[in-house]
């Protein structure tokens, strides 16, 4: 654990070491803010609630979070920095975790500073805000899925906006296996199970159900299985181009 508060430590901070933070946040909360004010017709619904708020954001994540985490082991190694990290008496495991924990603390402060909206929610109306509560939960559960996919194929190249396309179109990949244009496709001809099995690896699937306050450890489970899996791949990854050279 030491180790890994070591590398997290490192790592925070490097965010902030440079301006492009502050632009992210910056960017971040104003894309937020278009989505949910006027795109989601904050205003025009008359509903003291975030559903505008939380609808659009698996899609705003599909980029934002692959922009934070292109640079996780891609800046490395093409700074060539990445020999020398793995030099270090930390097992690779401590490493990959403490990077990953790193862009998700910088993901919550990007979602922690959207707190204005939940106050003028409730200073227009009487909203229910366990159901917010289990929103912000489940978004930020999201958001660790897509910095994970994105840890693991950012230590697969030295390119940062490769690393960034790749995390895109996978994260991508998962986010509309669960649309009926993407379901069709399997519907006629492969079995229910198989159908219903695509439709669950969808983050939408879950994330709706959190964003609604609807509270089932199976979503919660499964943002963790992804997470989980993600990185253990970028261990190996990371793994096999230390041995390679």
């Amino acid at each position: 654990m030491k180790s890994v508060m070591t590398i997290f430590r490192r790592e925070f901070a490097s965010y902030f070491a440079t301006p492009v933070a502050y632009v992210f946040l910056v960017i971040f909360l104003v894309m937020q803010g278009l989505f949910t004010f006027y795109i989601g017709q904050f205003y025009q619904r008359e509903q003291a609630d975030l559903v505008a708020f939380f609808t659009y954001q698996p899609w705003l994540y599909l980029f934002l979070m692959p922009a934070i985490a292109m640079r996780l082991w891609a800046e490395e190694r093409k700074s060539g920095t990445f020999e020398l990290l793995l030099t270090l008496p930390v097992p690779v495991g401590a490493i990959v975790v403490g990077k990953f924990l790193a862009a998700v603390a910088f993901a919550g402060v990007a979602l922690l500073l959207t707190g204005p909206i939940w106050i003028t929610v409730n200073w227009l109306g009487a909203p229910d805000n366990g159901v917010i509560a289990t929103g912000y939960l489940g978004s930020l559960l999201m958001a660790s899925a897509y910095l994970a996919i994105g840890s693991a194929l950012s230590a697969t190249t030295k390119n940062q906006v490769v690393a960034f396309i790749l995390a895109v179109t996978v994260c991508f990949l998962f986010l509309v296996s669960g649309l009926p244009m993407v379901l069709d496709v399997f519907t006629g001809w492969a079995p229910d199970p198989v159908v219903e099995a695509v439709a669950n690896l969808s983050f939408l699937t879950h994330f709706n159900n959190l964003q609604k306050g609807v509270v089932v450890l199976s979503d919660a489970f499964y943002f963790l299985a992804v997470i989980a899996l993600w990185l253990w791949i970028g261990r190996i990854v990371i793994e096999s181009k230390r041995e390679a050279g």
